[in-house]
């Protein structure tokens, strides 16, 4: 399990969430699971969207 931690340099962990998230892939994702979104931070959800996302990958 990859663990995604802002410990090391935050300034480079906001930037690439910003990133993530400005990217269609994400905003695809977030259209069609925002019903479970909605209460989670943006931090939060690039998260779970790069774990789905290496989940998905590993098959």
């Amino acid at each position: 399990m990859v663990k995604i931690t802002a410990s090391r340099d935050p300034e480079i962990w906001q930037n690439l969430q910003y990133a993530i998230a400005a990217s269609s892939g994400f905003q695809r994702w977030q259209l069609e699971s925002y019903t479970q979104l909605r209460e989670l931070h943006l931090e939060q959800q690039v998260q779970r969207y790069l774990r789905e996302t290496l989940e998905t990958l590993a098959y």
